[in-house]
């Protein structure tokens, strides 16, 4: 028989399989670095504007912003990630892996080379949602790609150590920022536009490095494309094959799936999958989601200011306090990343939002009674993000595995939006608020809120935790599409 034969509508493949079993070779760490540098950017761009937010509320900058603007500003990048996340997931599930990732970042860049140019608030504001836009998309076609092509055995380690590479864009912002925003190097009027350039000059480098990336043979097979699909993974098993100079394991009996082709979803199967067939995922997901984006939002969008307005840290020397705080961030994924595919997906994620909310209060407690400086708060929130980091991570390792692949990009976009719409845009606006009051008591109070928010995913998370470590995609949640051979059906068509 055949790798794939069409039966009617349908197509019976072990491509899922065949992707699933190949080692782990160079061709891996190319998609690794062509798709997860996404992350980086974002972290360039979310940590550029952290650093600045002292420098564009100065009339040096040109802008002259107020504290209140700054998280609008804050908040409004979010509601364009958002905006964008949910208009280009659906393209994504309708036309391609490839086609929308290659699109999105040229969003990004584009917009983020205008930011530069920005002249007033509204103007800032505005590039600043177009460039969300780009990134909000930028996620859904990202996991989505990344999962599917990336072995089960290796899939968390791996989806945790992209996330986290979000943090080495925050350290070049870091580093950038010190010479950007250094009077005796460089006029402050264009220092901070500077910085977005540089962005923008990065994101045209990846962009030609991701025409190499194939599009993923499953979504290929699912869309009626079954020579390319075959094509495909033929071309990436030869590839494994020429790096390791041997031959690749056989492919376990029984692994094949058969599947209803379709070339698009419809939003009522989207919805329909999401709060019938999988409610308990569902709340799953927009928990993990929702707290981490309001922990983390809330409080790096508005850690200069904290800096700044407590400890009296001069705009210009916030980068060095945001330096090491970088690293607590990149150090967590990468070395607890590892055993979320071993110890289990349950335990660590439940583990690591408990840990961070813990800590959490720990550390507004302290802040509160004043016994810490601008030192020791780093040092603090250094050891609350380690954990913090592998927690915000792993929500997004769930919610791009535990549901169908006809939906994954969908999935990933709604539950962005959704969480990011609830923790995201609030988080700033109410900081940022809460900072500009000075009152340390009140902003002690939305510490523990945040806390307690991780705290009660842990809860959820031990409830309701999918352990999808090891597991196909598809044992992991059952494509839509494929037909059940006991009844002929599918979830998309009913008999076939």
């Amino acid at each position: 028989m055949s790798e794939a034969s069409a039966v009617g509508h349908a197509v019976e493949s072990r491509i899922p399989a065949r992707m699933d079993r190949l080692p782990w070779v160079r061709w891996h760490w190319l998609v690794v670095l062509a798709l997860g540098v996404t992350w980086i950017l974002d972290g360039l761009e979310v940590t550029i504007v952290s650093n600045i937010a002292g420098v564009l509320a100065t009339p040096d900058s040109g802008l002259n912003l107020t504290e209140a603007q700054i998280g609008y500003a804050a908040g409004i990048y979010i509601a364009g990630a958002c905006t964008g996340s949910l208009i280009f997931s659906y393209l994504t599930d309708r036309f391609g892996r490839k086609k929308l990732f290659l699109i999105t970042l040229a969003v990004y860049l584009v917009f983020s080379f205008l930011t530069a140019f920005s002249w007033s608030f509204w103007s800032f504001a505005f590039f600043r949602f177009m460039a969300g836009a780009g990134i909000g998309g930028e996620y859904s076609a990202i996991y989505s790609a990344v999962d599917e092509l990336i072995p089960a055995r290796f899939r968390g380690q791996v989806a945790l150590a992209i996330s986290g590479s979000y943090w080495i864009g925050a350290l070049m912002g870091s580093v950038l920022s010190i010479f950007l925003l250094n009077p005796n190097v460089i006029d402050q009027t264009i220092g901070w536009r500077v910085a977005f350039w540089l962005g923008a000059a990065l994101g045209v480098g990846v962009l030609l490095i991701r025409r190499f990336v194939p599009e993923s043979p499953r979504w290929l097979i699912t869309h009626g494309r079954n020579e390319e699909a075959e094509e495909t993974t033929g071309n990436i098993e030869e590839e494994v094959r020429r790096e390791t100079g041997r031959d690749l394991p056989e492919v376990e009996e029984g692994s094949s799936i058969t599947i209803e082709q379709r070339r698009s979803i419809g939003f009522s199967i989207i919805l329909r999958a999401m709060f019938q067939m999988y409610p308990k995922r569902t709340v799953l997901g927009l928990t993990l989601m929702a707290s981490q984006a309001f922990l983390y939002n809330a409080i790096f969008f508005t850690y200069a200011l904290v800096l700044t307005g407590f400890y009296q840290i001069p705009a210009s020397a916030v980068p060095y306090y945001l330096i090491p705080f970088a690293f607590g961030n990149i150090l967590g994924p990468l070395l607890l990343g590892r055993l979320f595919d071993t110890v289990g997906r349950v335990p660590m994620i439940a583990g690591c939002y408990f840990i961070c909310g813990v800590l959490m209060t720990l550390t507004g407690y302290l802040f509160f009674i004043d016994v810490l400086n601008a030192t020791t708060q780093t040092l603090m929130w250094c050891i609350v993000f380690f954990f913090a980091s592998a927690a915000a991570s792993a929500g997004y390792l769930t919610v791009s595995e535990i549901f169908p692949m006809e939906i994954r990009a969908m999935a990933i976009a709604l539950f962005y939006s959704i969480a990011t719409a609830i923790g995201g845009i609030s988080g700033p606006v109410l900081f940022g608020r809460i900072i500009g009051t000075g009152n340390a008591g009140d902003l002690f109070i939305a510490y523990v809120v945040g806390a307690a928010f991780m705290i009660f995913a842990a809860v959820i998370e031990l409830v309701l935790g999918v352990r999808a470590e090891g597991e196909s995609l598809e044992n992991v949640a059952t494509p839509l599409t494929a037909i059940e051979e006991a009844t002929g059906t599918s979830a998309v068509s009913g008999p076939a």
